[in-house]
Formats: structure tokens, C-alpha cells, sequence
């Protein structure tokens, strides 16, 4: 009986969630201003070229500087993309969550957006490079810049109608706390290097 009860109060669960979901991302895509859709366009677009980017360019200069504290930020903000980008994917194919437009008719899909909703990768892609760009550089005028760049790439998946507001906020726990873990690795590693 209490298996019955449990699963029925977690059904309504999650009818509520997804209602409260659709809800939000229908408010949001459906009273959009349409005059700013090639701006979010640009936005969304920019999500992986700055999170593949920003560490080659930051490598580059350090191999050309011979500066290792570059060198190794550089390699742990890479390392925190790419375990963002692989947990994503990883989660995103075995939940296998169908986009919102091709769920909902009246979601306008103004962007490309393939493969399954949950998590969204644009989110988990800026918020890992906006937090280890933090860690790595614990300044008011990259923190700041980072993170309202990273909301407003999660904020342009659900204005162009692709990815539902738990996708996003999915995502950027998985890109903050992928980040967060490859700092605290980096850190034993290089501690017990030390000894």
C-alpha cells in the first residue's frame, strides 16, 4: 500500500512539474519579442564557440609566454568544458526527453535543435565555462560578465522554443558543478603532486 501511495504521489509530482514547465517556457517563447529573435540567435550560437575557444586561445598564449599558471588554467577550464559536454550528452540520451516543439504545436521553434531536450547542452556549456572562468579568475569584471553571458544563453533556449526551463536549469547545474568537481580534482592533484 505504501509502494501504491508513493507512486501515485510521485505521478502527481511530476504532472505538476511538467505543467509548471510547459507553463513557464510557453510565457516566455509565446511573449517573446520576435524583433529580438536574431539577437538571441547569437547569443545561443555563441555557447560553444566561446566554450571550445576561450581555452584554446588561453593555451595558445601561454605555450607562446611560457606561462604555466595560463597553462593550467587553461587545461582545467578544457577539462571542466569537456566533462560538461560528455555528462550532458550522457544524461540527454538516456533520458531521451522529446524537444518541446515537437511536443507542443504551439511552441515556435525560431533556432536549430536536434536530438533530445534534457539537459540543455548550450546551458551546461556556458555556466561550466562562466564558473571555472570565475574560479580560475575570481574577479568582480569576469564573474560578473561570465555569468550574465551564461544566463542569457540558457534564457535564449527557451525564448526560441527548444529546450523547457528545467532543461536549462539542468544544465547549468551540470555545467557549474562539472566545473566545481575539475577544480577540487585539479587541486588534489595537484597536492598530492606536490608530496
Amino acid at each position: 500500500m505504501k509502494k501504491i501511495i508513493f507512486f501515485l504521489l510521485l505521478y502527481s509530482l511530476n504532472l505538476c512539474a511538467q505543467n509548471i514547465d510547459i507553463n513557464i517556457l510557453k510565457n516566455i517563447n509565446l511573449n517573446r519579442n520576435k524583433n529580438l529573435d536574431n539577437s538571441f540567435r547569437l547569443i545561443t550560437n555563441s555557447a560553444t564557440p566561446l566554450s571550445v575557444g576561450i581555452p584554446i586561445v588561453m593555451f595558445t598564449d601561454c605555450l607562446i609566454a611560457k606561462d604555466s599558471v595560463t597553462k593550467h588554467n587553461a587545461i582545467y577550464i578544457c577539462a571542466s568544458v569537456v566533462f560538461s559536454m560528455t555528462i550532458a550528452s550522457i544524461v540527454k540520451y538516456s533520458v531521451n526527453r522529446p524537444r518541446p516543439f515537437v511536443k507542443y504545436s504551439f511552441i515556435e521553434k525560431e533556432t536549430k535543435g536536434g536530438g533530445p531536450s534534457f539537459p540543455s547542452g548550450h546551458s551546461s556549456d556556458a555556466f561550466s565555462l562562466a564558473t571555472s572562468l570565475s574560479i580560475a579568475f575570481p574577479r568582480w569584471y569576469v564573474i560578473i560578465p561570465s555569468y550574465l553571458w551564461a544566463g542569457a544563453v540558457g534564457y535564449s533556449r527557451m525564448d526560441l522554443g527548444v529546450h523547457y526551463p528545467s532543461d536549462v536549469l539542468a544544465g547549468a547545474m551540470i555545467g557549474a558543478g562539472s566545473a566545481f568537481l575539475c577544480y577540487k580534482c585539479q587541486k588534489w592533484l595537484m597536492t598530492k603532486k606536490r608530496k
